[in-house]
């Protein structure tokens, strides 16, 4: 379960639940894929809350496409 960051922040942040869940999803299958690497996440953390956190902090924002 994600606590931290709250969800409710998360969905002010971005505007929508669905475009929420494809950022953090689509972050988070990179962030998987770069397991391994030197500068990827630190080991043990679940790459959904790590991509949540990056959202949160406004490391990662959408682009909308037309």
């Amino acid at each position: 379960m994600l606590v931290e960051p709250p969800i409710d922040k998360l969905v002010e942040k971005i505007g929508c639940k669905y475009a929420l869940v494809c950022l953090v999803t689509k972050r988070a299958r990179e962030l998987q894929q770069k397991i391994g690497d030197e500068n990827a996440i630190p080991a043990g953390t679940n790459p959904i809350s790590y991509a949540a956190t990056e959202v949160y902090e406004g490391n990662v924002e959408p682009v909308y496409e037309d």
